[in-house]
């Protein structure tokens, strides 16, 4: 008689461990569980990399740069999203960032800190930094989210 009891009590177990691990699945890993809980990068997110990566800043260079990269990426934790260029550039720092101060300016960014200008870019603030040269590469990139955040601070 005992051992019915152990055998039933060790399947309702079993049953109730595999329920659970299929509900943490779909909360967490499947694609049903993030449009439940709105994790991870939707259509927003791809709209707003679409006006970040659309921003007129971003389309001319400094002088001294070639080859330029495009990409646009949104993490799926935090859901920042960031659109930008990358260049091969054999100019000076302070020549890139004259460069993209009065670009910048020209175009309603304003300076919040020496690599950094900030702009209402879609329905958020965008921030628009200068990075490098590093061995020789530039990158200019614009991130934003939806949360409020200040990248340049």
């Amino acid at each position: 008689m005992r051992m019915h009891r152990v055998g039933k009590t060790l399947a309702a177990l079993v049953v109730a461990g595999g329920l659970l691990g299929t509900a943490g699945y779909v909360a967490v890993g499947s694609a049903a569980g993030n449009s439940l809980f709105g994790y991870g990068c939707g259509a927003a997110e791809e709209r707003l990399g679409e006006v970040l990566a659309g921003e007129s800043v971003l389309e001319v260079p400094p002088d001294g740069s070639k080859s330029a990269e495009s990409y646009q990426e949104c993490d799926d934790d935090d859901r920042f999203v960031v659109a930008g260029r990358s260049y091969a550039y054999d100019g000076s720092r302070q020549s890139a960032l004259r460069h993209y101060r009065d670009r910048a300016s020209a175009q309603g960014w304003q300076a919040v800190a020496g690599d950094c200008f900030s702009k209402p870019v879609g329905d958020t603030t965008g921030y628009l930094t200068v990075g490098g040269p590093d061995a020789g590469t530039l990158q200019v990139e614009i991130i934003a989210d939806r949360d409020g955040s200040r990248w340049c601070e």
